[in-house]
């Protein structure tokens, strides 16, 4: 009778054991995001697509400026996401005289009301991709600087100014971008975004973002975007999953689907697009080992402040010069290395504040003053 209780009781202590564990890791933040950025439209646009895909999602960007701009409107659909259990970021845009309401209190507030829900401020789009093209908003413009290392301290320093606002609630701050990931860490975002679209390298494209992420102790992760400037816009689902599962694999901690237009009642994402998110959702959840399977094993070291653009052989640098003498050889060379060495290189840059970063982080590096076959 004695061995029988002793038993019970050590049945129901593995139990308890067992479903504290997993009471406590069901409420722990996530390791890895997937969701959707909804860019178009208001309150009830958006509902109708958190409705879709709050049961194979897990985070929900609130990217639409009709909603941000609203307070009484952002507060219901932050609301609503946080009560059907997702994670959310809220995108805002300079100037602040075009909010009716001050962002910065609202960010803290946020940050009490909805905890780990509210992943952050997602402040400003694009940055560097902006610098390159030299669009609107852009921190350096032809004229103002005089060589390679001005253009990048001028960057930096203006892109900060930019983010102090957001930095001082506390909000941890993203962005997306297609460009100069580097100089967007080191003015202060906490997670960078590379975009998947176009006909760019996602390969490229994660090699460049998560070297300046790992080196700079940051996030990072990925932002699937048009891969065609009219309709369909997005990319067909089986594409769509395998850029997905080749961001999962390298390690990012975020996926994002970006929706925009409005061309049907869930933006620009049709049933073959949410039938590619449910079969990810699904390998994620039977695979969690997968995750970050592909390590940066071999860093290629740029030349300090290089700013290139990294989308052609004769692509820009900083926006402000043409491609230099050294353009085609380091294209060259890292298109030659991702033969080589695939999602196991990231690209890093000569610095001198993280020099040391780099060789602690790496078991091979190959500068771009060295001959690469």
């Amino acid at each position: 009778m004695l061995v029988l209780t002793i038993l019970l009781v050590s049945v129901l202590f593995l139990s308890l054991f067992v479903a504290i564990k997993w009471f406590t890791k069901s409420q722990s933040i996530p390791i890895f995001f997937v969701g959707v950025e909804f860019a178009y439209g208001r309150f009830n646009d958006c509902k109708p697509l958190v409705d879709k895909v709050k049961n194979y999602t897990n985070l929900f960007v609130i990217g639409s400026l009709d909603i941000s701009r609203n307070q009484t409107m952002l507060n219901e659909t932050c609301d609503y996401i946080y009560h059907v259990g997702l994670y959310f970021l809220v995108f805002f845009i300079a100037p602040f005289q075009l909010y009716e309401y001050n962002p910065y209190v609202w960010i803290i507030k946020a940050r009490q009301k909805y905890g780990a829900h509210f992943l952050g401020a997602y402040a400003y789009d694009e940055p560097g991709g902006n610098q390159l093209d030299q669009n609107n908003f852009r921190m350096v413009i032809p004229g103002q600087v005089r060589n390679y290392t001005d253009a990048a301290k001028m960057y930096v320093e203006y892109l900060y100014g930019h983010l102090e606002y957001y930095l001082y609630s506390g909000a941890r701050v993203f962005t997306a971008d297609y460009g100069l990931y580097w100089f967007d860490y080191k003015a202060g975002y906490g997670t960078v975004l590379a975009e998947f679209g176009w006909n760019h390298s996602r390969q490229l494209n994660v090699a460049l973002c998560r070297g300046a992420a790992r080196v700079q102790n940051k996030d990072w992760g990925v932002m699937i975007t048009w891969t065609y400037n009219g309709t369909p816009y997005m990319e067909p689902g089986d594409e769509l999953y395998n850029d997905m599962f080749l961001a999962y694999n390298a390690g990012a901690r975020y996926v994002v689907v970006f929706d925009y237009p409005k061309i049907s009642q869930y933006g620009i994402l049709t049933e073959e697009h949410f039938d590619a998110m449910k079969k990810f959702w699904n390998y994620i959840r039977g695979s969690p080992e997968s995750h970050g399977n592909a390590k940066g094993e071999v860093a290629y070291v740029l030349p300090r402040d290089y700013g290139f653009g990294f989308r052609s052989a004769n692509d820009a640098i900083w926006g402000l010069w043409k491609a230099d003498q050294l353009s085609r050889k380091i294209w060259d060379d890292v298109n030659n290395l991702l033969d080589r060495y695939g999602s196991r290189l990231d690209v890093v840059y000569t610095d001198p504040e993280l020099n040391d970063a780099v060789k602690r982080r790496y078991n091979k590096l190959i500068f771009w003053n060295e001959t690469v076959t």
